[in-house]
């Protein structure tokens, strides 16, 4: 019996996810390949079901040997993965049952404007700043990255800055316009998120993205960053602006969370929270919120009240500010999406309702 080519049936596979639209990859032992299109999870039934060589062949095919002694080390990894320049990938590969299972998130070549992902354009504001920490928020597979390269790629197409971007994998490729953009992967071209950007302070850097903050030090390096002149960007896998700043001040040890308040209250510019809402025309469209860090919400952050966010955010409208649920109801009203999926997007599903009924 001839042995399989798991290179060519993986472009195949590919190739098919390209033409479909699918945003998700899934390989499983035990499974058939799967498709995740437009938030539906579609098994390829006309494909045999996966076996544990299956999935090592792949996994094989997708990252390089160095990697691959690292995943059987630490039993899972995250890899980025380049289709030929047709198609990006971000990877995650992992064991279960003994036996590799690896999804594929897709990442698309061309990075979306502003308007183009029908985010709103109060966003182009944050992007024009000098210095300050803005943090784009939100499950899992929210559009976060999304956002956050639209953002990247204004400034790289408007102003001469030095733009470095540290990423777990890297996602989006950025091509160096108005700008100089520099991208680092962690394990490839620096160790720890925390490690790349102290360097970055050494590499006149004028812009800096940090893939996602994971422990207190990195935290607290990019907000020292945006305090010393810097415009920091970054992600964080929170719900919403309140319970942003509570992660991030409750990651400090108790003894430090004082100073923390008072330095991201002075640095802190913005909140963004996204939630992808199915459409009823079909695919996805982004419902927000946007928190404005303005007097007030710096007063209650210095001063740990931050219970009193959230009523500044929804009164503060004039301000810019967006409420979650005013999002949501204003895609109600123009027909984009279901009052269900609006309630159950929503985190007070009862204040959606009275401002619908309003």
């Amino acid at each position: 019996m001839a042995a399989r080519d798991y290179k060519q049936e993986l472009e195949v596979l590919i190739m098919r996810s390209l033409s479909d639209g699918a945003s998700d990859i899934h390989l499983a032992a035990g499974r058939y390949p799967t498709f995740r299109t437009a938030s539906a999870l579609v098994p390829l039934m006309n494909l045999s079901v996966l076996t544990p060589e299956d999935t090592a062949g792949f996994l094989n095919e997708l990252i390089s040997p160095e990697f691959m002694k690292r995943f059987l080390e630490e039993k899972q990894i995250d890899f980025s993965y380049d289709f030929y320049g047709k198609g990006r990938f971000r990877g995650n590969a992992f064991f279960q049952k003994n036996a590799i299972s690896i999804a594929l998130r897709a990442i698309p070549v061309t990075i979306k404007s502003i308007t183009d992902l029908s985010l709103p354009p109060i966003l182009e504001v944050f992007t024009r700043k000098k210095q300050g920490f803005f943090l784009v928020v939100g499950p899992v597979g929210q559009g976060k990255s999304t956002t956050l390269a639209s953002m990247i790629d204004l400034v790289n197409h408007e102003r001469a800055e030095h733009i470095i971007t540290i990423e777990d994998p890297i996602e989006y490729l950025f091509l160096s316009n108005k700008s100089i953009v520099d991208q680092r992967e962690v394990g490839i071209d620096t160790k720890t998120f925390k490690t790349g950007l102290e360097a970055a302070f050494r590499q006149d850097v004028n812009v800096i993205m940090i893939g996602e903050m994971r422990d207190f030090e990195t935290i607290s390096t990019a907000v020292t960053a945006a305090e010393t002149g810097h415009l920091v960007f970054s992600t964080l896998h929170t719900n919403n602006a309140s319970q942003t700043i509570d992660r991030i001040i409750d990651s400090f040890p108790g003894e430090q969370q004082a100073q923390i308040r008072v330095q991201l209250a002075g640095s802190l510019i913005g909140i963004f929270s996204q939630r992808l809402v199915p459409r009823i025309a079909g695919g996805l469209v982004p419902a927000y919120e946007l928190l404005i860090n303005n007097n007030a919400i710096a007063h209650v952050i210095r001063e740990g009240r931050t219970n009193e966010v959230d009523v500044i955010l929804e009164t503060g409208t004039k301000d810019g500010m967006i409420d979650m649920n005013r999002s949501l109801a204003d895609l109600v009203r123009r027909g984009e999406i279901t009052l269900e999926n609006a309630l159950i997007y929503s985190s007070n599903p009862k204040g959606l309702s009275r401002i619908l009924q309003g």
